[in-house]
């Protein structure tokens, strides 16, 4: 890899991580599209997305999809990362990029996540789809649930 790709990989996770940003045209022709750090709304309560080599960079290998969702205090959720294309893993992360939960398998033994979680502090959320070491890309369903009390 050319210390370039290398940098234009790498400078975003790193900004992302100190909470600086930077226009991503001065990261090299692969970043040109101007655009900042802005992730998708979590708008529906099921999506089929892709993960490729055009997301953000993790700094440990591999890339991450974020989406943000506005959460209540008291929530209980459940968050499924499912795939047949490589080993997924989900984080949950408060509004200042605070992990809340993360998941790598889930109970079935497989290598699709499964995250539970009980909300505190009202707010907006990021979930985090990447693959487990890095380890892969291609398409993925993501299934947020709002657990609600029996009446």
């Amino acid at each position: 890899m050319k210390p370039i790709q290398f940098l234009s990989r790498l400078a975003p996770a790193f900004l992302l991580s100190t909470g600086l940003t930077v226009s991503l045209e001065v990261l090299g022709p692969s970043r040109a599209s101007g655009q900042m750090y802005n992730p998708r709304s979590l708008d529906a309560e099921e999506i089929k997305d892709t993960l490729s080599a055009d997301d953000i960079p993790t700094g440990v290998g591999g890339f991450a999809r974020d989406y943000t969702v506005n959460l209540e205090s008291g929530d209980q959720i459940t968050i499924d990362a499912v795939s047949e294309e490589f080993d997924t893993l989900v984080t949950l992360m408060d509004g200042n990029g605070i992990v809340v939960n993360e998941n790598d398998d889930g109970p079935d033994g497989s290598t699709n996540s499964l995250l539970f979680a009980r909300i505190s502090e009202s707010g907006k959320y990021i979930i985090r789809v990447r693959s487990y070491a890095g380890g892969g890309e291609g398409q993925f369903s993501l299934k947020l649930t709002r657990l609600r009390p029996v009446q």
